[in-house]
């Protein structure tokens, strides 16, 4: 006995839905099997922090500034001196008859504490670099994060696109059956062909983009390419929102550092003004005698033309400008900060509303519309919109996905966090 076979209509219904299955899970393995190389977040932030540039020149200076340190410690250098007189004249000082030759040693000393006041210079120099080293690291991770982020919605965006054109393939094919049996207009034909065409352009950009994002996360990490991803906590906006500062922010922290620089300039400048004295002690040999003597004395120079005025009034209104950068840094932090995390609190938001009820009324309304298309009860035009509607509900839902992981990372950044912000 033959199988009884199903009407038309409902034929191409099952071949409509079993299509877009196959071409989801193709698509599905298009992405994610394309390396045996899979990269997480946590691999990424750690390759990125091995691999940026920035960091180094950030670790070179503070390696510059630590050997400041140590030179600002060390006393000044004596000087050995050997003087002759009494040589190269006529009569009796013709050569070196009666010559007289001093060897001496002076020493510089140094008063009013400027050795102390050089380190203390030195000391805060050094804790700006190391700020400034721990700037450099957040925002690498900062960077490295948000290329991840871009990389994982690329991966849904084309996974969407080749949906939408696996779909839009299927529509023409039932568009051109029913032009075939007379049930429609030639019209529809054409119209979703022209939807299929456009489908496929957006699947080629989705594609492009794709390539670009991986190539950026490629570039930021240093990873060979092609390599694939692992962000399991893409789709799963449970984040934690309640992220506090460890110890003083980094903005606020770095225009501290360059104030308590600009501090120790000012003292250094004000204690160069008191003038060192240098104490030589030496002997003295007379040759035409053989006898010798102690040679002893002290120098310190005149401030009369330098007093260092120009060098205090410079460090002086150095310090000024630090003192208003930092109340300055203060007001942006606290307002860059409210903004982040407003701007979290909306994302969140917008999240709960895209990817809850209004996608799966989207989706729903799609499913209906292809097949009551496919058995003459809808027209290919309200087909269309209700595919318009689920590719627009799609692309939002993943926007603000992506949205929201990346103000997560930017209020990370704010508050000083070099860790990944989300545990693979």
């Amino acid at each position: 006995m033959l199988p009884r076979l199903l009407p038309l209509p409902r034929l191409c219904s099952a071949i409509t839905v079993i299509a877009v299955l196959v071409a989801g899970s193709l698509a599905h393995a298009q992405i994610t099997v394309t390396s045996s190389n899979t990269l997480t977040l946590s691999d990424a932030v750690r390759q990125g922090l091995m691999h940026a540039p920035a960091i180094r020149g950030a670790e070179a200076a503070v390696t510059a500034a630590e050997a400041g340190v140590e030179g600002a410690r060390q006393l000044l250098n004596p000087t050995l001196s050997v003087e002759a007189e009494n040589v190269m004249g006529s009569g009796p000082y013709s050569r070196f008859g009666a010559s007289e030759t001093t060897y001496s040693l002076s020493m510089p000393l140094e008063l009013g504490g400027k050795r102390a006041a050089r380190a203390r210079t030195a000391l805060a120099e050094q804790t700006y670099a190391r700020i400034g080293s721990d700037v450099a690291k957040a925002e690498t991770v900062l960077k490295v994060t948000q290329a991840f982020v871009a990389l994982a919605a690329g991966e849904r965006r084309l996974r969407a696109a080749q949906s939408r054109q696996a779909l839009a393939e299927q529509a023409e094919h039932a568009a051109r059956v029913r032009v075939r049996a007379g049930k429609v207009s030639p019209i529809d034909e054409q119209r979703a062909a022209a939807q299929r065409i456009s489908a496929t352009v957006a699947a080629e950009r989705a594609g492009r983009a794709l390539d670009l994002a991986q190539a950026r996360l490629a570039r930021l990490t240093g990873v060979q390419r092609p390599f694939a991803i692992a962000a399991p906590w893409f789709d799963n906006p449970a984040i934690t929102s309640g992220l506090e500062a460890q110890g003083t922010p980094l903005a606020i922290a770095g225009a501290q550092a360059q104030l308590d620089v600009a501090s120790a300039r000012v003292d250094a400048a004000r204690r160069a003004r008191i003038p060192d004295l240098s104490v030589t002690a030496g002997t003295r040999r007379f040759k035409d005698s053989g006898d010798s003597a102690a040679v002893f004395a002290v120098s310190v120079p005149l401030p009369v033309f330098n007093r260092g005025n120009a060098e205090l009034s410079r460090a002086r209104a150095e310090l000024a400008r630090a003192e208003a950068e930092r109340g300055a840094a203060v007001l942006e932090y606290d307002e860059a900060l409210a903004a982040a995390r407003v701007d979290l609190v909306d994302a969140q938001a917008a999240v709960a509303s895209a990817n809850g009820p209004e996608l799966a009324a989207a989706q729903e309304a799609g499913r209906i519309a292809r097949i009551g298309y496919a058995e003459g009860k809808f027209s290919q035009l309200d087909l269309i919109e209700a595919e318009r509607q689920l590719s627009q509900t799609k692309d939002a839902a993943i926007d603000a996905l992506a949205a929201l992981h990346n103000a997560h990372a930017r209020l990370a950044r704010m508050l000083g966090s070099i860790a990944p912000i989300y545990k693979d």
